[in-house]
């Protein structure tokens, strides 16, 4: 495992699901976390459940405001921020709770429903990334990782909103990255590669051929993402499913 004792973290929707995993992944390797979600009752349980120096931030990736707030709580309770994770979405449950088995037509998804999902999937990646980034750049150091998803969930039938936010965020991740071309940050996309057992899928009916991954399978990558070795990485759009063999084939190169 790496050691990431000088690693200082924030990762956005770090109360559940992926986040929760990467948040603990990167504990678990020495780094010291800041975990964000809209509850402050949330994020102080997960803070204390993840352990560590685990610091948990309220912060609304909606509200500009609240983003500068709590990235500057983070930074400054961190002593800086050498990795942000960007994480923290909800999913179709919001808009069609039997979105795996009942698929919804665009038209009959609610304005504000829409506008709902692309302001936390999309807009939220934004506020924050533009919050922490220019710390970073002043900082002469710093990583993003974005959290995309399967191309095919983008267009997927049934999947308004949330394929075209997370298409979005892709899209502003790739532009993050040719924007900080040549600084000293980096920039680069993570998935997990298939559905996962998070709380967007919990509660709901899914075909029984479904395959469902284990959210620790973002755990390895993320390590890896903030270590040494990927000082250099920039640009790069990594599965997890397929991490182990994407690593050995960079080792080999």
């Amino acid at each position: 495992m790496e050691d990431l004792h000088t690693v200082r973290a924030l990762v956005t929707g770090g109360t559940s699901g992926l986040g929760r995993a990467m948040a603990e992944g990167l504990v678990d390797a020495g780094a010291r976390v800041a975990v964000t979600g809209r509850s402050e009752a949330r994020v102080t349980a997960a803070a204390r459940e993840i352990g560590g120096d685990t610091i948990g931030i309220a912060m609304d990736s909606r509200d500009d405001r609240s983003v500068e707030q709590g990235t500057a709580t983070a930074w400054q309770a961190l002593d800086g921020i050498d990795l942000l994770v960007n994480n923290a979405g909800i999913g179709m449950r919001t808009v069609n709770p039997a979105f795996m088995t009942t698929p919804q037509d665009f038209w009959e998804v609610s304005p504000d429903g829409f506008r709902d999902v692309v302001d936390t999937n999309l807009t939220g990646y934004f506020l924050v990334a533009r919050a922490v980034v220019p710390r970073m750049l002043a900082a002469g150091t710093g990583r993003v990782v974005t959290i995309s998803m399967n191309h095919g969930t983008m267009n997927r039938r049934g999947f308004v909103p949330y394929g075209p936010s997370r298409a979005g965020a892709e899209a502003l991740a790739r532009i993050i990255a040719a924007d900080l071309a040549g600084t000293p940050v980096r920039a680069n996309i993570l998935l997990p590669g298939g559905a996962t057992a998070t709380g967007m899928l919990e509660g709901t009916s899914r075909p029984e051929a479904l395959a469902v991954l284990s959210p620790d399978v973002m755990r390895a990558p993320i390590r890896w993402l903030a270590s040494d070795e990927a000082a250099d990485v920039h640009d790069e759009r990594i599965v997890a499913t397929e991490f182990t063999d994407w690593l050995a084939s960079r080792r080999a190169s």
